[in-house]
């Protein structure tokens, strides 16, 4: 589903809300005055919904990542004491499936800030702009044959604090109100498996 059609989503079912809200106001007693305020302030909230949810496009989902991706880039907002600000990791990805193929559509991605998700971010972007890709996967590692692993660890590594297990995302996520990251390790990207060509 496009972002657009979840953008329409959403003014279809404000609008729906609205019309069960015009049902309910026909089976009650309130006065007229009342009924047509009601009607009327619907009415206006629902153009301004559906036109303050374009100004959502752009900005960073605080959600989790996706399984497999490419880091196409990264942005690292330091946090600010002075301000209170915790800062924040500001990821632009694109998801990839088993066989490393892209989903050709990127997201861009919030990550409550740590000093060694940040490091690593760093680390990635250096390495990207050197021309090699890389890629991800928003957890902890272990060694489990190490095939899947991008970083190559040999050990399990528990989770909990910063950079401990994956946050579930979202601005009321506790790892995020507490400046928790999750654990990503980021390595060179392979290339994507093609198909076995036909023989002549």
């Amino acid at each position: 589903m496009s972002l657009q059609s979840e953008i329409l989503g959403l003014a279809i079912a404000y609008a729906a809300l609205g019309v069960l809200l015009l049902i309910a106001l026909t089976r009650t007693n309130l006065p007229v005055k009342a009924k047509t305020g009601a009607i009327i302030a619907t009415s206006v909230l629902y153009v301004f919904v559906f036109f303050r949810l374009h100004g959502l496009l752009g900005w960073s989902a605080y959600e989790a990542l996706p399984p497999r991706f490419e880091l196409l880039w990264g942005r690292v907002v330091e946090r600010n004491f002075v301000n209170n600000e915790a800062g924040s990791i500001h990821l632009w990805v694109e998801e990839l499936d088993d066989k490393n193929r892209p989903s050709q559509v990127p997201r861009a991605f919030v990550l409550p800030y740590s000093a060694a998700l940040a490091e690593k971010v760093e680390a990635a972007k250096n390495q990207i702009n050197q021309g090699h890709h890389q890629w991800g996967k928003p957890k902890d590692f272990g060694f489990g044959g190490g095939e899947d692993h991008p970083g190559g660890a040999t050990e399990v590594r528990t989770g909990g604090g910063v950079g401990g297990d994956p946050s579930g995302g979202g601005l009321l996520d506790s790892k995020f109100l507490g400046g928790g990251a999750p654990s990503i390790e980021f390595a060179p990207l392979p290339p994507p498996m093609l198909p076995p060509k036909d023989e002549p």
